[in-house]
């Protein structure tokens, strides 16, 4: 006969039968996939197909909003303009047009601000000859010079002058915003999918692959742009590398809220720097046409100020570098903190 074994002996002998795990081996867990009700299968359904639709309308009512607001009806908001001697008639309208004049003592004076791009015009009403003249700078596009002249000369041309001529290359001034749009797009696309493609690779290659990307990227820029297209005449090596400073801030900004945020980071890097920073770049208009709202936009992302300094090192004697450069490295540092801390500081945390 059979010994009787209770139910708590087979439990017992059970347990004891079961191999201990080693402390430091890992355990693996496999989930089984059960069937789920059919209510909640039909709300798991609904919410995959239209979550998503959601979320591209609301970033795309977010992007037709920003570049309506920022470019539907652009006028300046205290640009700021030379004046020689005492203003006139003309010059006082101005500055109640939205233009911030500063007065100066000559045209010389005047118009070595305009080719550091201290500002964006100068005028003196009675000039060498007695006549008006405009100094101005075509390196800031043509929708600025069409401004300049219908507000100071009304159209009169034959007496403006440019001292800062866009490249021959560069004839509507966009070259600079097709360029950095290019690089933003692509520090966006970069910073997601190597997530996407390697979400465990070690941090030290992740940012080899970050700073590979950033180089080959500004090197990319400055050939295209600079010596093939002839658009940013600019010395290569300092649109190279201030090129690939942008290319690390974007890339790396959305390498940190990809990692803090998950798959909602994607939607926040999308609105804060491919719409809200090539909105306000300065690419298309100086920063001083943008909404109130907007305008201290452009000074602390990294695609205003590096657009800046890329038309700095152009035309403009290297107007926006400095600030460029210190603007630039504090954002690639602080995302890199942020992704060391993730990866790294906290991986051994939880080893230990």
């Amino acid at each position: 006969m059979s010994p009787v074994v209770s139910d708590h002996d087979a439990e017992t002998t059970a347990r004891h039968a079961r191999p201990e795990p080693h402390p430091h081996a890992h355990v693996v867990v496999h989930e089984h996939v059960v069937d789920e009700p059919a209510a909640r299968v039909g709300a798991t359904g609904a919410r995959g197909a239209l979550l998503p639709a959601l979320i591209v309308l609301v970033i795309g009512a977010i992007f037709v909003s920003v570049y309506l607001a920022a470019f539907h009806a652009p006028r300046p908001h205290q640009l700021p303009v030379a004046v020689v001697g005492s203003t006139s008639q003309q010059a006082a309208s101005a500055e109640h047009a939205g233009f911030d004049l500063r007065v100066y003592p000559d045209l010389d004076s005047a118009r070595s601000a305009v080719q550091h791009r201290d500002v964006y015009a100068a005028y003196d009403a009675t000039g060498p000859n007695g006549s008006p003249v405009l100094l101005y700078s075509s390196a800031n596009g043509p929708s600025v010079t069409a401004l300049l002249e219908g507000t100071f000369l009304h159209g009169k041309t034959s007496a403006a002058q440019d001292v800062r001529p866009a490249s021959s290359g560069d004839t509507r001034g966009l070259s600079v915003f097709y360029s950095a749009f290019g690089l933003v797009l692509a520090g966006f696309l970069f910073g997601t999918m190597t997530y996407q493609m390697a979400p465990r690779l070690e941090f030290r290659w992740r940012m080899a692959g970050l700073a590979f990307f950033s180089a080959v990227g500004g090197l990319a820029v400055a050939a295209i742009a600079g010596t093939a297209f002839g658009a940013l005449p600019g010395p290569f090596l300092a649109v190279a590398g201030l090129t690939a400073l942008m290319a690390a801030a974007v890339g790396g900004a959305t390498m940190a809220l990809v990692r803090l945020l998950g798959p909602a980071g994607v939607s926040v890097s999308s609105v804060l720097l491919l719409i809200l920073g090539n909105a306000t770049s300065g690419g298309i208009l100086p920063p001083d046409f943008l909404p109130a709202w907007l305008h201290p936009l452009s000074a602390v992302l990294p695609v205003g100020v590096g657009v800046r300094a890329v038309q700095g090192v152009a035309y403009f004697d290297n107007d926006g570098v400095v600030r460029a450069v210190v603007v630039l490295a504090v954002w690639i540092a602080v995302c890199v903190g942020v992704l060391w801390h993730r990866d790294v500081r906290s991986a051994r945390v939880r080893v230990g």
